[in-house]
């Protein structure tokens, strides 16, 4: 399994322009919430102990951060609880509510994506590597973070390895 500064530096390959990066800033948040409000119907149980496809793919997910990084998988852990909360709020509306939602989220947000690779000029990373899919919000979370000047050591293996 790759390590996450080879993950990290094989899809900031496919993102050199800063305008690309600042369109996946909004449009990756943007689908991943569209992904999970659509994945939270159905739902069982109540309160904090809802389970729905949105919660399991979720977990799955979070899994997958743990074997890279484990402080970035508690950030995302906290990021992807809030997700899940507003999620399952928009789900518990009217279904016209929760698929307008839901799909105008998800076309917004790919259009920014499509926008940003025309800017880029290159196709996105996971047409090459379906893990990009999971590589993305990763990537958003690092830029923040490297924007707030944390994890420069991020910034410097991913460099080494991205030339």
């Amino acid at each position: 399994m790759k390590t996450l500064p080879q993950h990290l530096a094989q899809y900031a390959a496919y993102h050199r322009d800063r305008r690309n990066v600042a369109t996946h800033l909004v449009g990756i948040p943007l689908i991943v919430l569209a992904v999970a409000v659509l994945l939270s119907r159905p739902a069982l149980g109540a309160g904090m102990f809802v389970f729905s496809p949105a919660v399991l793919l979720v977990i799955a997910v979070l899994l997958f951060y743990c074997f890279l990084d484990v402080s970035l998988a508690a950030v995302m852990t906290v990021l992807l609880a809030a997700v899940l909360w507003l999620a399952g709020w928009i789900a518990a509306q009217s279904t016209a509510l929760w698929i307008g939602v839901g799909a105008g989220a998800f076309v917004i947000g790919w259009a920014f994506q499509l926008l940003g690779h025309h800017y880029e000029g290159r196709k996105p990373a996971f047409l090459d590597d379906v893990l990009g899919l999971l590589i993305g919000p990763l990537f958003v979370v690092v830029e923040v973070l490297l924007m707030l000047g944390l994890r420069e050591d991020l910034r410097t293996s991913v460099s080494l390895r991205a030339r």
